[in-house]
């Protein structure tokens, strides 16, 4: 097979379930919850701005999250929708670069904060006293920049490899965006000298940070069944289980999609894991903090009040 490497062509993006017979539901379905997301995540943001009360570490490190997961649908669905609308379904090889370096930077900083966000659970309930010492706005602070930096240095290293090997015959992704292990099977050469510095990428941005956000939980858990307090308890688990919820969300997909070989899963499973991933989970995350958080509801009725009055 001819060998070349076309670093100045046009990629293309099949698409969503390029399969499936009513395209048109599926983009609908898409929109609704892009704009559900985008929604969520914004009021959450503004809620958190707005409001004193909710200017603790814990929301601060919410919003952050919220501001990730904002972008981070947004570097998918909007060239995903584009091209259905558009007939065109060609992105450039910067375009495809620049899809798959903030999607990585958001996901891997999405990682990294999730983690900082347990750490602050363990310490708010196991090491209450030292909490504003621990939490205080400048660690608030470097905690963000090393979420956001980690995570944009760790992606520049896996969108620079990726994008430099050599393609062979077709350029179709098959795809909706540009993400790494679809590109690798566009790839003529052995990736396998990769593929190990993949895996143990892995390793330290998702299997450690989910062992670290275990470990806090269980140590977190152990600390509220002593607790004699029974409202205290309550308080306790009711802001961890959330947490949870989105971690297990977030961590359950990500590992099956780059920590499993490719050949074990096909590219139709690796959409539905990418899909439940950057679409799903930031609609959903606004939804699980607010909807069990008496906060932030009690924030939202009462700058809903005032616009009201």
């Amino acid at each position: 097979m001819k060998q070349w490497n076309e670093t100045s062509t046009d990629f293309i993006l099949l698409g969503l379930f390029p399969g499936f017979k009513h395209q048109y539901l599926l983009i609908l379905l898409i929109l609704l919850v892009y704009t559900a997301a985008s929604a969520g995540n914004s009021v959450l943001i503004l809620l958190i701005w707005l409001d004193s009360r909710l200017h603790t570490p814990m929301y601060f490190l919410l919003s952050q999250l919220s501001l990730i997961d904002l972008a981070y649908i947004s570097s998918t669905v909007p060239k995903m929708v584009t091209n259905y609308f558009t007939g065109k379904k060609d992105i450039s090889y910067l375009a495809c670069a620049a899809q798959m370096f903030s999607f990585l930077t958001l996901g891997l900083a999405e990682c990294i904060l999730l983690t900082l966000m347990a750490y602050d659970r363990y310490v708010a309930v196991c090491n209450p006293l030292r909490y504003t010492v621990l939490m205080s706005p400048r660690a608030c602070l470097q905690m963000a920049a090393v979420a956001w930096t980690g995570g944009a240095l760790a992606a520049l290293v896996h969108t620079i490899y990726p994008m430099h090997f050599p393609v062979c015959g077709s350029r179709e992704i098959n795809h909706y965006f540009c993400e790494m292990p679809a590109i690798l099977r566009l790839s003529c050469v052995d990736t396998s000298a990769y593929d190990m510095v993949k895996f143990v990428s892995t390793i330290v941005f998702l299997l450690v940070p989910f062992v670290l956000i275990v470990t806090s939980y269980t140590l977190i858990f152990l600390t509220v069944l002593r607790m004699n307090s029974r409202k205290g308890r309550n308080k306790a688990l009711a802001t961890c289980t959330s947490h949870l919820t989105v971690v297990s969300l977030y961590f359950g997909q990500a590992i099956f999609i780059y920590m499993t070989p490719s050949s074990s899963h096909t590219p139709e499973q690796d959409q539905v894991g990418a899909v439940l991933g950057t679409i799903v989970t930031p609609m959903l995350n606004p939804l699980i903090y607010s909807l069990r958080n008496k906060e932030v509801l009690e924030a939202l009725r009462k700058c809903m009040g005032r616009c009201c009055s």
